[in-house]
């Protein structure tokens, strides 16, 4: 399905792409920037996730700038049957932004991940060990970040 955008929704789009203002009410700042209402705003951001025009609004965290200099993406050999408490206790954790399963591959055991972040690889290692004893599974690997090539969102309207 082809959408038309209106210039008002591509300047809407536009503002909701970059970072939020850090204001009690980021979407009152968005709206008079675009000459729209707070609650017009809102309605249209609700209105294109439920088209699927807005797949997800996420927040993106600059691991770094909060001192988090060791990041560590924690792999799983987790049974079948306690995928979902074993994934929400991982994801409970501080330490840990995001958590999510995936098949099981050919030659590789691991079904739950989970991203760890602390000051040092040792400290990860610290998370990971104290997560598998509280979730009772031993069989995890610890796959360390050496480099970052890129994090920033796709941009649209930038003509």
């Amino acid at each position: 399905m082809e959408r038309h955008f209106t210039e008002q929704e591509k300047e809407l789009v536009r503002h909701l792409q970059d970072d939020l203002p850090l204001t009690p009410a980021p979407y009152a700042e968005i709206a008079a920037e675009v000459g729209m209402g707070e609650a017009e705003v809102l309605k249209k951001v609700r209105q294109w996730q439920e088209d699927g025009t807005i797949r997800r609004l996420g927040a993106m965290v600059r691991h770094q700038r909060l001192g988090y200099n060791a990041n560590a993406m924690s792999a799983w050999d987790v049974p079948d049957a306690r995928v979902e408490e074993v994934g929400e206790a991982l994801a409970d954790a501080s330490e840990v932004s995001h958590c999510y399963e995936r098949p099981r591959a050919d030659g590789w055991k691991y079904n739950v991940f989970a991203m760890i972040h602390a000051g040092t690889d040792e400290e990860c290692l610290q998370v990971a060990e104290s997560l598998a004893r509280q979730v009772g599974i031993d069989s995890f690997e610890l796959l360390f970040s050496t480099r970052e090539f890129k994090k920033i969102s796709m941009s649209y309207f930038m003509e």
